[in-house]
């Protein structure tokens, strides 16, 4: 049996392997050395956050049974997508699929901070006022099944390989658990490698009450999209230990805490509030989201 069938057969057990692989070690790391101290209670955010993850995973199952390995096997028994119509090597078409579906969800961030109505569902992972590695995976269930409806028409307008589909979701799953860690790298090595992978420190920033600071640093697992297009910031001003994370209407813990309030957080506030507007941050007493 070769890698690709090994890993074809068993994509489920590995995709499962690698996610709670992942989120032990940086537990582990977070409980070793974390990089800022909490604000609230551990034990009910993961409580809650994690609970959230097993909710959105039921409903994604019994939405859509085949999930997004499923649309790649039927786009490739179908020939649809580009990389179905056109002779290209299986490395390259893997290389080149990965390095696009990562540029879609950097697209898709940046959509969901810039569209009112769709900032209204971003916000349950922004509201978070912490930020570990449960933060990375909790989002709202509409904006999970918005964004697994994006994957795809993705994936039927590329036509990647399947085991490129399901490189993608590990390296993309991993990712958000790290860059979301409670945890810091040595600078020297933060600065090289955020060259390369989105680090703790480049995407914290992104979690920041400011305005322009969570305007910034949109990428989940590849960081030259941020550099590409301008939205790259390197260091949040207030510095990793004195900046504030979270929203700044949202506090109270049934509402940003708790998984009923995470439900309802969307449906709350006037449509007009959203992330992108530009301003700078003028002070605590200035009223906005």
């Amino acid at each position: 049996m070769s890698l690709e069938e090994f890993i074809l057969t068993n994509e489920k057990p590995i995709r499962m392997g690698f996610f709670f692989g992942v989120l032990l070690i940086m537990a582990l790391w977070e409980i070793a050395a974390p990089r800022r101290s909490l604000t609230t209670s551990k034990t009910l955010r993961w409580t809650n956050n994690i609970g959230l993850v097993f909710f959105n995973s039921f409903l994604l199952r019994v939405l859509f049974p085949a999930a997004v390995v499923g649309v790649a096997f039927t786009a490739r028994e179908h020939g649809y997508g580009l990389f179905n119509v056109y002779d290209v090597s299986p490395l390259l078409a893997s290389i080149v699929s990965v390095v696009i579906m990562d540029f879609v969800i950097y697209v898709q961030h940046v959509m969901v901070h810039a569209i009112p109505v769709l900032w209204r569902l971003h916000r349950v992972h922004h509201a978070d006022p912490d930020y570990d590695v449960t933060t990375g995976a909790r989002f709202h269930p509409l904006e999970i099944i918005l964004s697994m409806l994006i994957k795809f028409a993705t994936i039927l307008l590329l036509g990647p390989p399947v085991i490129a589909v399901i490189l993608f979701e590990i390296i993309l799953n991993a990712t958000a658990m790290f860059n979301h860690g409670n945890v810091g790298l040595p600078s020297s090595m933060d600065r090289v490698l955020r060259w390369i992978v989105v680090t703790p420190d480049m995407h914290r920033v992104h979690h920041s009450v400011e305005d322009d600071e969570a305007n910034s640093n949109f990428g989940f697992s590849l960081p030259w999209w941020d550099r590409l297009f301008g939205t790259y910031r390197d260091q949040p001003r207030g510095g990793h230990q004195g900046m504030t994370i979270g929203i700044h209407k949202y506090h109270d813990a049934k509402d940003v805490s708790w998984i009923t309030g995470m439900l309802v957080l969307p449906f709350r506030g006037k449509i007009s509030e959203y992330a992108i507007n530009r301003r700078q941050w003028g002070g605590p007493g200035e009223s906005k989201e």
